[in-house]
This record gives C-alpha cells, sequence and structure tokens, in this order.
C-alpha cells in the first residue's frame, strides 16, 4: 500500500502564505510526475500542480503566480508554496503522482479564512 504523508496545512489570513510538505516513497517518487491536488467542501477533486523528475511544472489557472511546486529528490519530498491565499483556496490537498493515482492519503486541511 502506497503511502502519501502530507503536511503543513493550517488556518491562515487571506493574503498568507503556506508552505505544504508530501513525503512519498522512494520507489513511486522517483519514476513518476508528482501533483499536488485539492479538494474543496462540495466539490470535485482538482489538479493543482505537477512536477516532473526533472522539474518542469504546470499549474491549473487559479494558482499560476501564487502557488509553486517544487521537488527535493533526495528527500523524496515534493512542496507546495502557496502565497496570496484567497478563501476559494480552501480545501483539503494531497499529493499524489500525476495519473493512474494511488491510494489517497489524509491530506492536509488548508483554512483560508479572517
Amino acid at each position: 500500500q502506497v503511502q502519501f504523508v502530507e503536511s503543513g496545512g493550517g488556518l491562515v489570513q487571506p493574503g498568507g502564505s503556506l508552505r505544504l510538505s508530501c513525503a512519498a516513497p522512494g520507489s513511486i517518487f522517483n519514476s513518476n510526475t508528482m501533483a499536488w491536488f485539492r479538494r474543496a467542501p462540495g466539490k470535485q477533486r482538482e489538479l493543482v500542480a505537477s512536477i516532473t523528475n526533472s522539474g518542469s511544472t504546470n499549474y491549473a489557472d487559479s494558482v499560476k503566480g501564487r502557488f509553486t511546486i517544487s521537488r527535493d529528490n533526495s528527500k523524496n519530498t515534493v512542496y507546495l508554496q502557496m502565497n496570496s491565499l484567497n478563501p476559494e483556496d480552501t480545501a483539503v490537498y494531497y499529493c499524489n503522482r500525476v495519473t493512474r493515482a494511488y491510494a489517497w492519503g489524509q491530506g492536509t486541511q488548508v483554512t483560508v479564512s479572517l
């Protein structure tokens, strides 16, 4: 059973920042494009950002210019730096490979509110 361990979420005011981390098994991390997803209340899970082994990135239009995905291959960890957060970013954030997802982890809750 593949296990992703997401962390770094919390409560933040609009305009604030958070940095999420996700640790993944090395066998998975090293051979896959990794991604962050999110599920907002009442909505389907959506792709937020992805990063290839070589560091090429893609972002959803809603987060371009505000979020930055990165990876540390030596630590089998992928990060999501989130700046200029707004209430629409409130969701549970998950990491996984970008396609043919493995079992989902617990995710980390991000709440943007006054």
